[in-house]
């Protein structure tokens, strides 16, 4: 699949810390594509990752899929029904647990700057975010593969983070 056959309101889902927010990141630099990252529509900044009122979130998400071309990282399941409404693609990224823990350990402890970080935050090592990746992560990937199934969309799904990468070098992709 071209880069250019998911249109111009890309989604990108898949577990916590599987590069989504990279890969949106890279695809907008290439397409000119607004890059909107919903961890940052859903927590505050400034903050160790303290959540927005739902309706503020609800609210800044609608705006951002108003627009005509954006590549949308997340998944926040109480907004997907609108954005995939608005949606010209998909792509879902689903990496392994211990792949996402693994990342989630190294851009705790060693990344700064990284792309999708919450403005004014710092990545830190939670108990509940081991948990989620540990535990509720592998039941939504279930439920994000049959989804992704369901919709009719131009679509992708990558199921490694070697497919990734590939996918980074057969669009031209670039980390910066």
């Amino acid at each position: 699949m071209n880069l250019s056959d998911l249109g111009d309101r890309i989604c990108i889902l898949g577990p916590s810390n599987s590069g989504k927010s990279t890969l949106a990141s890279a695809i907008a630099r290439k397409r000119g594509l607004e890059a909107v990252h919903l961890d940052q529509l859903f927590h505050l900044p400034n903050t160790d990752w303290q959540q927005r009122p739902s309706d503020e979130f609800i609210a800044l998400h609608d705006t951002a899929i108003a627009g005509e071309r954006w590549v949308m990282d997340g998944n926040y399941s109480v907004c997907m029904p609108q954005r995939f409404h608005r949606a010209t693609g998909l792509i879902l990224l689903d990496v392994s647990m211990p792949a996402s823990l693994l990342r989630y350990f190294r851009r705790s402890l060693f990344e700064t700057g990284r792309l999708g970080a919450l403005e004014g935050g710092r990545d830190s090592i939670k108990w509940d975010m081991i948990h989620h990746i540990a535990v509720v992560q592998p039941r939504n990937r279930k439920r994000y593969s049959a989804m992704f199934d369901e919709l009719d969309l131009p679509k992708l799904q990558l199921s490694s983070v070697s497919a990734i990468k590939q996918c980074f070098r057969d669009w031209g992709l670039t980390l910066s």
